[in-house]
């Protein structure tokens, strides 16, 4: 008798145990998709405003990007007509000059350090600062890349891009971008990009858009494409700005700034082709990038809507 209770109660201690490395693992290892544009359109999130839920925010934003694999090295490659250097430079000088932009700025109504169910901050708490100057590096890890790379391996190269950077910096967004052919199942058929994050390491997963063709972004805003990749390259800057909007808010996901539904900033607003809101080009810095709103909850008299400026 004794016996089985000393091996029941090791059991208990051992799922009580479990239970709390489940729970915390859990607040630290959710991850938002963006959905393709025609399953996102089926079900638009516009509505309730965005609360906070306790977590961090992102206050003085960096973004490390990773070309990982062989195939962006050297002459690289070409789709399209447009080659991978194209591609490099549209992207990391779209990240270069997005910081400080009134297209990022309202994601520094949004901030950290109030009661959870807030949904306006005012001058309270922790807020995004919106710098200019937030790309802190690239880097071409020319390791071989899976043909189908896991979430897991995804996150193993966020890893080694950190450490690349000298460490984990944690108002950061670590971006694996992964060459064509070579994405994670179910990119194009059911979601464009995700972020996530594995222990204090927040990062960003975006495949090769252009391998999606329109349904994550080419042509979206641009139906024509020009010399600098306007149009072709359009998914990049739509569904990479959409990444970095939401990891700004919501670096853990699913702790940060979300919707009653679930949806973020950059969910609330995606795929809207007219009105209020709708996927336009900005310039920056002599360049034209297309990108979605994002969600503010300040517009509107405080009811709430997708803005491009702010």
């Amino acid at each position: 008798m004794r016996r089985t209770v000393q091996v029941g109660l090791s059991m208990l201690a051992v799922l009580v145990l479990f239970a709390g490395a489940v729970g915390t693992a859990s607040a630290h290892s959710g991850t938002t998709y963006l959905k393709v544009k025609d399953a996102h359109a089926a079900k638009p999130h516009r509505g309730s405003n965005l609360s906070y839920h306790g977590g961090a925010i992102e206050s003085a934003v960096k973004v490390y990007i990773v070309w990982w694999g062989p195939q962006w090295s050297g002459s690289g490659f070409s789709t399209g007509g447009y080659s991978s250097g194209q591609a490099q430079t549209y992207v990391s000088n779209f990240f270069a000059n997005v910081g400080g932009s009134p297209w990022a700025n309202s994601t520094t109504q949004y901030c950290q350090g109030v009661a959870s169910g807030t949904t306006q901050c005012g001058s309270a708490g922790i807020h995004p600062t919106n710098p200019a100057g937030e790309l802190g590096g690239t880097w071409n890890d020319t390791s071989a890349v899976p043909t189908s790379p896991t979430q897991s391996q995804i996150a193993a190269e966020a890893s080694t891009l950190a450490a690349h950077f000298g460490g984990v910096n944690t108002t950061a967004n670590y971006m694996v971008f992964t060459p064509t052919g070579h994405s994670e199942s179910g990119f194009g058929t059911q979601w464009c990009a995700y972020h996530s994050s594995s222990g204090n390491l927040s990062f960003s997963y975006i495949p090769y858009q252009p391998d999606a063709g329109a349904s994550c972004g080419m042509n979206f805003v641009n139906a024509s494409d020009n010399a600098y990749g306007n149009g072709f390259f359009d998914g990049f800057s739509i569904v990479g700005g959409h990444e970095y909007g939401e990891t700004i808010t919501d670096p853990y996901p699913n702790s940060g700034w979300l919707d009653s539904r679930g949806a973020e900033n950059g969910d609330k607003c995606a795929w809207i082709s007219s009105g209020q809101g709708a996927a336009s080009n900005i310039g920056l810095a002599g360049n034209s990038y297309a990108v979605q709103s994002l969600w503010s909850n300040a517009f509107n008299g405080g009811a709430g809507g997708c803005v491009l400026s702010y």
